[in-house]
Order: structure tokens, then C-alpha cells, then sequence
């Protein structure tokens, strides 16, 4: 399918809104330089300001970024695979399992901490298989599937704030997880997020076209050769680990995987070759405006991007489910 002039100009604004957000957010705090002295401290000559800003403010905004993104596709693709556009990663507790499990590895095991994605990935999938076998009844029910995820959100959530509550440094480490902060991310945090980010973007750009294939009836994508249970555990599997690498760096943060996917659909169409990217770019747009606006709104203390969602998403969450009422309601 050839883009068409709307979606190439769609796709234009948001990539020049995100550039001009990350600009823009680098310069947002306590410390300001001048953007000359900015470039001059990047790429010419040391300047001791650029340098505090290069090591505090260019992780967390890329970090953001990244998460945005990934949770922003990893919405498409449940979406997509539920048939149901009130699927969100967070809403559906494919995130609180995942944040339970890195909680745990974060505080028992704090030397595979590297390796804390991959466990986080066993979390998001456990909460994955829960939901959709607790929930099928002779088939989806995009209701049981939203009853059940809550249900299964409450439980792992429940299990993470044991770990709030307790002292010492690790369980410190794993009350920030918890909470969703991302004020003093590193690069090492900003590497550990790209690989598996990356690794995930790839996969959910390579299957786009089969996702397309989900909003036909089963038979008819049986007529045409393909197994559609291995097709939705690959694409549930993609989802997952997108939602689960971003919860393991940056905690669960819900309504960024609903609205983005929404609004992008509004705007570039339901072909979800182009759908994915653009839901890529606008989710780093929308998550790095959210954590910039934290910064901002309350100065000098700073608001969770977590929060600002969820104060943005939970109004926008009842809107939608009201619209579906005569479909999702019976």
C-alpha cells in the first residue's frame, strides 16, 4: 500500500513535534545554557554545565522516548490481537506482572540486574497466559478479557506494593521501579532499554502487514493458509516484550498503550503498516511531553509521568468504553 499525501505529512509533523520536544526538554530544569553553548559542549569544547546536562537530562529524555514508543506499539498489537481497542498493557496487567517480577530480582538478585528485562519478559508473559485463559469462553469476550485483566492488575500490583513498603537499599531500588520513576535514569538504563526496545520495534515493524489479517474473521484467515493461534501468540509475544523491557526500566505506566493507538488511527488510518511507526513516533511524543510537563507544572518538585497519564488516560478510558457500550456492554 503506497502512503498517501495525509499520512506522509501526518508522519512529517510528528517526527519535526518530537525533534522540537526533545530541544525543547533538554533545556527544561534548574540548569539552562543557550543552545549555542549546548552544541558548543556537545561537539566542540567542554563546558561543565553541558556535561551535567548530558549525563542527567539526555538519559531520561531518551529513556522516555523509548519507553513511549514501546508501549505505545505494544498497545497496537493487543489491540489488534484482542479485537478489542480498550486493550491497554497496563490496563490488562501485562505490565504490574512484569514490574512484580523485576521487583523481585531487583531486591533478592540485585547482580542480575542486567538481566532483569529477560525476567520481567517471564513476568509479562505470566500475566499474559492468565488473562487469556481465564478469559476465554468459547472465545474473546473483549469484557472478560477487560474484567479479568483488571482482576489480574489488582492481584500482581498487590504482590509489588509488599515491596513498597519495605526498607534497605534494594527494596529502595525496587520501591522507584515501583513507582514509576524516571528521574535519574543513566545511560547504562538508557542501553538496557534501547537493545530490548529496539529488538522489539523490529519485530512489530516486521509483522504489521500480518496484523492487518486479525480483524478478518478466523475462517477466512484460515482459507487463506495462515495458523491464526501461532499468529496471535507471535504478535501477543511482540507486545509483551515490549511492555515488559519498558516496565522493567521505568515501571508501569498505563493509558500511554490506549490513547496512542487511538488517536493514531484517527490520524494515519487503520493499515497497520503505517500505524505502528506512527504510533512509535507519536507514543515518544506523548510520553517525553508528559515527563517534561512534570517538571514543569509543580517546579521545583517533579510529577510522575506515570500520574500525568493516568490523570490523562482515566477520562479518556470511561469516553471510549461508554462509545463501545453497545458492542463491549452486552
Amino acid at each position: 500500500m503506497i502512503m498517501s499525501k495525509r499520512v506522509l505529512i501526518s508522519f512529517i509533523i510528528v517526527i519535526i513535534m518530537l525533534g522540537s520536544l526533545f530541544i525543547v526538554s533538554v533545556n527544561t530544569g534548574s540548569l539552562k545554557v543557550t543552545y549555542e553553548e549546548l552544541f558548543s559542549g556537545l561537539f566542540i569544547e567542554y563546558n561543565e554545565n553541558v556535561a551535567i546536562i548530558y549525563d542527567l537530562r539526555f538519559p531520561r529524555i531518551i529513556v522516555a522516548a523509548l519507553a513511549g514508543a514501546a508501549l505505545s506499539v505494544s498497545g497496537v498489537l493487543f489491540q489488534a490481537v484482542l479485537k478489542n481497542p480498550l486493550s491497554d498493557p497496563g490496563i490488562i496487567g501485562i505490565s504490574s506482572g512484569a514490574v512484580f517480577v523485576s521487583a523481585v530480582i531487583v531486591t533478592f538478585f540485585p547482580t542480575l540486574f542486567f538481566l532483569t528485562p529477560i525476567f520481567s519478559f517471564v513476568g509479562g508473559m505470566l500475566a499474559c497466559i492468565l488473562v487469556y485463559g481465564l478469559s476465554y469462553k468459547n472465545g474473546f469476550s473483549p469484557l472478560r478479557i477487560i474484567l479479568v485483566g483488571i482482576a489480574v492488575n489488582s492481584v500482581f500490583t498487590g504482590f509489588s506494593s509488599a515491596f513498597n513498603s519495605m526498607g534497605g537499599q534494594n527494596y529502595q531500588s525496587a520501591s522507584e521501579l515501583i513507582n514509576s520513576n524516571i528521574s535519574m535514569k543513566t545511560w547504562e538504563d538508557v542501553k538496557l532499554l534501547a537493545i530490548y526496545a529496539i529488538i522489539g520495534l523490529l519485530f512489530a515493524f516486521m509483522i504489521s502487514k500480518r496484523c492487518n489479517l486479525l480483524a478478518l474473521e478466523d475462517k477466512t484467515v484460515r482459507s487463506l493458509g495462515v495458523n491464526v493461534n501461532i499468529l496471535r501468540i507471535i504478535i501477543s509475544a511482540v507486545a509483551v516484550l515490549l511492555a515488559s523491557i519498558t516496565t522493567a526500566v521505568v515501571g508501569t505506566i498505563s493509558f500511554v498503550g490506549l490513547i496512542v493507538p487511538h488517536m493514531g488511527r484517527l490520524i494515519v488510518g487503520s493499515e497497520h503498516k503505517f500505524l505502528i511507526p506512527f504510533s512509535a513516533l507519536l507514543g515518544a511524543f506523548i510520553m517525553l511531553l508528559a515527563d517534561t510537563a512534570g517538571r514543569v507544572i509543580a517546579y521545583p518538585y517533579e510529577i510522575s509521568p506515570a500520574v500525568i497519564m493516568s490523570v490523562i488516560g482515566g477520562p479518556v478510558f470511561i469516553i471510549l468504553l461508554k462509545r463501545s457500550d453497545k458492542t463491549y456492554g452486552s
